[in-house]
């Protein structure tokens, strides 16, 4: 670890720098239903290699999910980090795959399902024990999470898992279990057009890792995006889903452009990449964010973890993009 990166303290007494790595991207391509979804183009041995680089230059929180490809993030990511034994490694339940067909499961997050799930991704992962297992399913009723969160605390005592939690942006469903023994984390949407107030207060109270998912929305905050340029038609963000805002009928989002051009010489301040402007908001805006950015390149591998070094946006820059969004939100 290098002097004066960013560093934060995990529920068991590690300490961990602040940005980690997802794997979503890197899972490559996956069948749900009858739609056939990519996030860019990728190739397994080069993100193989990508993963093993972010762990050799300091990353240790490493975010993935049964349903990643089917199946298939989780095999990279086994064989990316054999050996390297501080990873931190966060994966899911609830949706699970075939890496061989690439064909996703409607969900089940019945006990028998998680135990099995989770004995597959520990083989997969090449690992006894998963740090973390999170509930994927970021709309699960209430009522009925109790039994999911059963079985995950039961394969907490069973010692192959070290903690569970939830993948949701429910303020109301985190707040109902977060204080179980065993819930040490929520992943969630965060990042500068999605600040998640009222959950991140339950998550603060509760003493909980909030692990940020579409930290860089969807590689919207990279910068790289125009209103002309459109993707793929079996790009996952091509679609019309009702949570894809940040990408709308196959391209960017104006409306999420517009603020971006707004905000976009703050977040380079100090002679930051915008990537790296956006996870140093999340770094500023939230002591126990740890922002999870994923890849399809290696150079955006390293691009991230940058961020470490340069750290949090500046409190002043910070007050000044609040303003400008302010104003741009009540231009629509």
């Amino acid at each position: 670890m290098k002097a004066g990166m960013q560093m934060m303290e995990l529920w068991d007494g590690r300490s961990v720098p602040r940005i980690g790595i997802g794997t979503w991207a890197a899972g490559g391509a996956a069948r749900w239903g009858d739609a056939a979804t990519i996030y860019g183009e990728v190739d397994d041995i080069r993100s193989q290699a990508a993963l093993a680089m972010a762990y050799d230059i300091g990353a240790r929180v490493f975010d993935t999910a049964a349903a990643y490809g089917a199946g298939n993030a989780e095999l990279i990511l086994g064989r990316a980090l054999k050996g390297r034994d501080e990873a931190v490694i966060v994966t899911k339940v609830g949706y699970f795959g075939d890496p061989e067909t690439r064909k996703i499961a409607p969900e089940d997050a019945s006990a028998a399902a998680i135990r099995t799930s989770i004995d597959k991704s520990r083989q997969r992962l090449q690992r006894d024990c998963i740090d973390v297992a999170l509930l994927h399913i970021n709309e699960y009723p209430i009522e009925r999470a109790g039994e999911a969160f059963d079985t995950l605390g039961q394969l907490h005592q069973e010692g192959k898992i070290g903690g569970f939690g939830w993948s949701t942006d429910h303020r109301d469903r985190l707040a109902a279990y977060a204080a179980r023994d065993g819930f040490v984390a929520v992943e969630n949407d965060f990042n500068v057009f999605t600040p998640a107030n009222e959950l991140m207060a339950v998550a603060a109270r509760e003493n909980l890792v909030s692990f940020s998912r579409l930290p860089l929305a969807m590689g919207l905050l990279t910068g790289k995006y125009t209103p002309a340029m459109k993707l793929p038609v079996d790009d996952v963000r091509g679609g019309n889903a009702e949570w894809m805002v940040f990408f709308r009928d196959g391209a960017a989002n104006p409306q999420y452009l517009s603020r971006l051009a707004a905000i976009r010489d703050l977040l380079a301040s100090g002679g930051r990449t915008l990537a790296q402007g956006a996870l140093g908001w999340i770094l500023a805006k939230s002591a126990i964010a740890l922002p999870v950015p994923g890849f399809t390149r290696p150079e955006q591998v390293e691009d991230n973890l940058g961020a470490l070094e340069k750290g949090p946006l500046p409190a002043a820059v910070m007050a000044e993009i609040d303003a400008v969004l302010n104003i741009a939100e009540t231009a629509y």
